[in-house]
């Protein structure tokens, strides 16, 4: 009889998490369990629909004359994305990412804030920090070069919260990487054959 290896200790669940942006060139926290510290700001409150980590990829098959099964395999499009809805839309840092507005353009004066938004919007780089944390597992994901490629609309109603819903696309660095992980999961026990 077969005997199915499961380990509950190896699965995840997204129980808990957070982000942070930094300007260009901030070098990553390093550690999903240690609180980055400044110059990495807080994205705050995240939905309960946690963080969505995308993988869009498309490949072109070679298929020769005569067969019907491709011999090679070529991936001509691979892009790492993370959704989130930030909730705490009156956060500068909220506020300068979601009209790709500088913070110091964002402090108030006399209590209030002004700003415009331009027709013909600059790319708006930064690096991003996303933690998953589930018990002792904890994910981090550092994206170096990262920009809200797509923005939802925004919802201001009586029942329902309002907030940023962006979706984070993940560029090359000068490596050509574009996410490090940063994980603490435990070790995957060796397998017996039982």
């Amino acid at each position: 009889m077969v005997n199915i290896t499961r380990a509950a200790d190896l699965t995840e669940v997204g129980a808990n998490g957070g982000g942070w942006t930094a300007d260009l060139g901030t070098s990553s926290p390093g550690d999903p369990l240690i609180q980055p510290m400044p110059p990495w700001e807080p994205l705050g409150a995240i939905s309960d629909d946690g963080l969505v980590q995308g993988f869009d990829e498309d490949s072109q098959e070679y298929t020769p004359w005569g067969f019907t099964s491709p011999i090679r395999t070529t991936i001509t499009k691979s892009l790492r994305t993370f959704k989130i809805t930030v909730w705490e839309t009156g956060r500068t840092t909220v506020r300068s990412l979601q009209y790709r507005i500088p913070v110091a353009d964002l402090t108030p004066a006399s209590g209030l804030t002004t700003f415009a938004e331009t027709a013909s919007p600059l790319p708006d780089r930064r690096a991003f920090w996303f933690v998953v944390l589930d018990g002792e597992t904890s994910l981090g994901f550092y994206v170096p070069e990262g920009e809200i490629s797509d923005r939802s609309d925004v919802t201001h109603k009586q029942d329902e919260m309002a907030g940023f819903e962006w979706t984070v696309t993940a560029y090359p660095d000068i490596s050509g990487n574009t996410v490090y992980h940063a994980d603490r999961v435990p070790a995957t026990p060796d397998y017996t054959g039982s």
